[in-house]
């Protein structure tokens, strides 16, 4: 899930990306073109719910492609991106769109 919250300038936007963890991972972490698709630069908070959770700020007015990666090593998409690309994996990625 991914809730957008521009600032008042919209030149930035506060990224909620929420992951539901239907998996029961014992981590998460956010890799994306934002971060080099680092799978230890944005580590995730787990929530009371067993979900994830991380707060980032981008630049508004750009489309970032990203992933969640769970237990360093297991890659997912957002259910609810914002669209989803195809990568040189095989799979997809997903897409938010600010």
């Amino acid at each position: 899930m991914l809730i957008k919250n521009y600032t008042k300038t919209r030149k930035k936007c506060r990224v909620t990306f929420k992951y539901p963890n239907k998996e029961q991972a014992a981590s998460a972490a956010l890799a994306g073109d934002f971060n080099d698709w680092s799978t230890t630069g944005i580590p995730m908070r787990k929530l009371k719910d067993g979900s994830f959770s991380v707060t980032i700020s981008l630049d508004a007015g750009c489309t970032y492609i990203f992933r969640y990666v769970l237990d360093q090593e297991t890659w997912v998409n957002d259910l609810e991106a914002d669209e989803y690309v195809a990568n040189e994996h095989g799979e997809d990625n997903s897409v938010v769109m600010l």
